[in-house]
């Protein structure tokens, strides 16, 4: 049975990275006392829809202009293989975003409008980073994109639906949520940089070349391992969250083949690996904030 082309579009290996900053941040409400449920599932709902909604907005605008190609390493992009056609694909994108709003009315209710000013900043945010007349995911901004929004705001922005209080943790676990969804970024865009550079996508990688954008791959994710370590021992973290550091050996493998691998299967692997580092480096860090 072939596999569901929106669920490819999706892109299901990096649905993660909405997962870690929303348990993080309501880590820190369930420790101090303003956990509620409901609100937790309304959150992880709307980021996941958002995630999908960027997923699917990249899918649509790689395809018009020409950066995915037969050439092109990786899974299969459902549009520019014709297996969604464009106007389809712009129906999915409000759907994905129009869901996300939808509960976005919910999380405004009852946290009040602050939310309201996230939510439509992430939104245009997301749409931004492909498309628009400036599209600044192809002009070398995609990580600081993915490191604001699927870091700070995202993990700061959950502990605000349970309270206005953002405490030292949620920043800190931000930043180490928004340098891992930076690092899965790099990952795709050095297995992309032969395409990318003949499609005229200015990735960062393909702005700084492959030498150098492996060096940012390794210093990125190390960068976050660091942050987990210092903020423990100064307490910008629970001592507790420690513990998140027993996933740093998980990045060993994919660091060796990121700098030993210049194309094929093996990228592939290393970005799906960098998803799984920043799943559960997020489960561990939000345990060792509530507990």
């Amino acid at each position: 049975m072939p596999p569901n082309p929106w669920i490819m579009a999706a892109r299901p290996a990096t649905l993660s990275a909405a997962i870690g900053p929303v348990l993080i941040g309501s880590a820190s409400a369930w420790r101090d006392g303003d956990f509620v449920m409901v609100p937790f599932i309304v959150v992880l709902f709307c980021a996941l829809a958002i995630q999908v909604g960027v997923n699917y907005a990249n899918d649509l605008a790689d395809a018009e202009k020409g950066a995915d190609t037969e050439a092109r390493i990786g899974p299969v992009r459902a549009v520019s293989a014709g297996m969604i056609t464009p106007s389809d694909m712009k129906r999915g994108i409000a759907v994905a975003f129009g869901l996300a709003a939808i509960g976005g009315v919910y999380l405004i209710w009852y946290a009040g409008w602050p939310i309201f000013v996230i939510g439509v900043i992430s939104i245009f945010a997301a749409l931004g980073y492909t498309n628009g007349p400036i599209p600044y995911g192809y002009y070398g901004l995609g990580e600081a994109f993915v490191f604001v929004f699927f870091g700070l705001v995202a993990t700061a922005g959950t502990r605000y639906v349970f309270s206005p209080s953002v405490p030292s943790a949620v920043w800190t676990g931000g930043v180490v949520m928004g340098l891992l969804a930076a690092a899965i970024l790099e990952a795709n865009n050095i297995r992309d940089i032969d395409t990318d550079r003949d499609a005229g996508k200015r990735t960062l990688a393909v702005m700084v070349g492959r030498e150098r954008a492996r060096t940012l791959y390794v210093a990125t994710v190390a960068a976050a391992f660091v942050v987990i370590a210092f903020g423990s021992l100064v307490g910008w973290l629970p001592f507790m969250c420690i513990i998140a550091l027993l996933v740093a050996p998980l990045t060993i493998p994919l660091i060796r083949t990121i700098r030993a691998e210049t194309s094929g299967p093996p990228l592939i692997s290393v970005l799906k690996g960098t998803a799984q580092v920043q799943l559960f480096t997020g489960l561990l860090l939000a345990l060792g904030i509530a507990f």
